[in-house]
C-alpha cells in the first residue's frame, strides 16, 4: 500500500551479485528517446527484472497488460551480465509529477546504485530542436570533463549551455554529490512524435561507448516507421502552407532545454 510520507516503495525480488556494473536510464520524455531505446535493450539483453520503484507521486492512473489485466505505474530495475562488465537497466512507466517528488525518486535511485555497487549512470534523453531532422545528431553532457573531452572521439556534440529537465538529468546531479560518475546523451528530435530514429542513433552511440555489440533490427524498423510519418506530415504540411515545409521561427530552433 502506498501513502504518504512513505510514498515510494521500492519491492526487490532479489538483489544480485554484479562486478563493476553500471546503470543505464531510460525515463519517458518527449519523443520517447530514451525510453525505447532502453526497452530495445532490456529486450535483446534478455535482462532480467529485479525489483520495481512505485510511488504515488506517478500519474493517477494503472496500465493495460497484454493478457488484460491492470497495474499501477512503477520504475523497473533489470540486470545483465556481460562478459567484462556488468549492467543494470531502468526503464519507467512514467516520471513524477511533481519537482519534489522527482528529487525524491532520483536519491532513492542513487541509494540502489550505491547498494548495487554502481559508479557510472548513463541517460538516455530528447534535445529538442522544434523542426524535423533527416540526419538527427546526438548531443552529450557528463559531470567529468574529461567524458566530455573524449565526446568529440565519438562525433558526440557537446553540450555548452541549457538545461536537462526531468528524471534524465536530475538524476546526474544528485549522484555527482555521491561521486557516481553521470554521462547523458541526447538524441536530436523535434519533439512532435515518438521519435523511434532519434533513439536508434542514441542506442548506437551508447553501444559504442560501452563496447558492446546488439541486434538493432526491431528499433532499425521502428526507425523507419518514423521517418515515413514525419514525411507524411510535411506532405499534409506542405499542402497547407503552399508547398512550404514544416519548421519553426527561427528563434525557437534551438529551445534551450531538454526532457
Amino acid at each position: 500500500m502506498l501513502s504518504l510520507p512513505q510514498h515510494i516503495v521500492v519491492e526487490f525480488t532479489e538483489i544480485p551479485t554484479l562486478k563493476n556494473p553500471s546503470l543505464i536510464c531510460g525515463f519517458p520524455g518527449s519523443g520517447y528517446v530514451g525510453k525505447l531505446a532502453i526497452d530495445h535493450m532490456i529486450e535483446e539483453l534478455k535482462a532480467i527484472p529485479f525489483a520495481n520503484i512505485l510511488s504515488s507521486s506517478f500519474p493517477p492512473q494503472v496500465l493495460i497488460q497484454p493478457d488484460g489485466t491492470t497495474d499501477l505505474m512503477k520504475n523497473t530495475f533489470y540486470f545483465y551480465k556481460g562478459s567484462s562488465n556488468d549492467l543494470v537497466l531502468l526503464s519507467g512507466d512514467a516520471q513524477p509529477v511533481t519537482p519534489e517528488s522527482e528529487y525524491e525518486m532520483a536519491e532513492e535511485i542513487i541509494k540502489i546504485c550505491d547498494k548495487l555497487g554502481i559508479k557510472t549512470i548513463y541517460t538516455l534523453a530528447a534535445y529538442i530542436t522544434g523542426v524535423f531532422s533527416k540526419s538527427p545528431k546526438v548531443y552529450g553532457t557528463s559531470t567529468i570533463p574529461q567524458i566530455v573531452n573524449d565526446f568529440q572521439n565519438y562525433g558526440i556534440s557537446t553540450m555548452n549551455g541549457g538545461s536537462i529537465t526531468g528524471m534524465n538529468g536530475l538524476i546526474l546531479g544528485v549522484g555527482k554529490r555521491k561521486e557516481i560518475t553521470g554521462i547523458c546523451l541526447l538524441g536530436e528530435t523535434s519533439g512532435y512524435v515518438v521519435d523511434a530514429k532519434a533513439s536508434k542513433i542514441v542506442l548506437e552511440m551508447l553501444l559504442r561507448m560501452l563496447n558492446l555489440k546488439l541486434d538493432l533490427t526491431g528499433i532499425a524498423k521502428k526507425a523507419q516507421d518514423t521517418e515515413q510519418l514525419v514525411k507524411t506530415i510535411e506532405e499534409q504540411m506542405g499542402q497547407r502552407t503552399g508547398g512550404n515545409s514544416l519548421s519553426m521561427p527561427q528563434h525557437d530552433k534551438k529551445l534551450g532545454y531538454i526532457s
